[in-house]
């Protein structure tokens, strides 16, 4: 792909300011966002990598502009995934309400900076090892079968491991959080509020979905600037999509099956791809295997897209009565925790 050097570099720089000017925004008015306002912000987004999108389409033709499609939109219903457990997470750690957007924001720029690492490493690798596709595959296979099986007892536990248990005890904290600050003052002692710990937990958890996140997308494309620009734009716009979607969240039952349907798939594509560009000598003698057919874009970037609208419109037709244990199990959280904190 041979982009003009000055559309890679003002696509980074633009999006580098919108971000920077998102967090300013959080950082000096911390608020909870009324529906109005984080749905006008996620549909600028939305808007944002369309125009995108079209660029792509514009400077490195269809093809490119396909994976840019496919990829922004697996990584914005992975990242759509990882806001149930942020919900978990803010509930079980009772964060006030005003003071979300700035732990979301945290979690954004840490996911960033992670993804980040394993967009470069992994680019190296894959330029310099054609069979590190077979092991992408096989990994994508094995999270597949384990996102289907999950039932939500990993997300329950991850709110109090065993690394943030240890934390609790031989860093000196206070019993409540003071405003978002993450020190304060306690009997004249500088001690940590609870917010480190929120900050370590939603640290862990960004680790956990980016090594799950970037084998997916390098299984739709092997551009690292398509790669790294999707993963921008698919967690731009998430923190108020946390606010907009609000209960509609626990409804989306089906969405952690549609994950899971689209992991395969992946999975199954970078297998297919590793045969094609066979370079193993125990694998047919070492030679490319001809008769195994490369998944074209388009038809990648369909099941994708036609997996998540049967999710979701299936999840919305489910009946209020069969509600998720998520629900249930974030209520009681919720209930828990501001008794604590009481």
């Amino acid at each position: 792909m041979q982009l003009p050097v000055w559309f890679e570099i003002g696509s980074f720089v633009a999006l580098g300011v919108i971000l920077l000017i998102d967090l300013l925004l959080v950082v000096k008015r911390p608020h909870e966002p009324s529906m109005k306002e984080a749905g006008l912000w996620v549909a600028f987004y939305v808007a944002l990598a369309m125009v995108f999108a079209v660029a792509m389409f514009g400077f490195a033709g269809p093809e490119y502009g396909g994976q840019f499609i496919a990829g922004w939109v697996t990584e914005y219903s992975l990242s759509i995934d990882n806001l149930f457990v942020f919900i978990i997470i803010m509930a079980r750690f009772a964060v006030p309400r005003k003071y979300q957007q700035e732990v979301l924001m945290v979690g954004i720029i840490i996911a960033l900076v992670l993804r980040g690492i394993f967009i470069a490493l992994g680019a190296v690798v894959i330029e310099q090892f054609s069979w590190v596709f077979y092991i992408f595959g096989a990994f994508l296979l094995w999270t597949a079968w384990k996102q289907a099986k999950d039932e939500g007892e990993d997300e329950e536990e991850g709110a109090e491991n065993k690394l943030v248990a240890r934390l609790r005890k031989v860093v000196p904290m206070s019993e409540k959080f003071d405003g978002g600050k993450l020190r304060t003052t306690v009997d004249g002692k500088k001690v940590f509020t609870p917010m480190l710990i929120v900050f370590v937990t939603i640290g862990m958890t960004d680790l956990l979905f980016a090594v799950d996140s970037i084998p997916a997308i390098f299984g739709l494309t092997q551009s690292a600037f398509i790669v790294f620009t999707a993963n921008i734009f698919a967690l731009m716009g998430l923190r108020q999509l946390y606010f907009l979607l609000g209960g509609l969240m626990n409804r989306l039952i089906y969405l952690k099956h549609a994950l899971s349907v689209i992991l395969a798939f992946i999975g199954v594509k970078l297998v297919l791809h590793a045969m094609h560009v066979n370079e193993l000598p125990f694998i047919n003698n070492g030679q490319h295997i001809e008769w195994a057919p490369e998944i074209p874009t388009f038809v990648s970037l369909a099941v994708i897209v036609g997996t998540i609208l049967v999710a979701v419109v299936a999840s919305l037709m489910t009946p209020a009565a069969q509600r998720s244990k998520l629900d249930a199990r974030l209520e009681e959280d919720s209930r828990k925790s501001y008794s604590d904190a009481e």
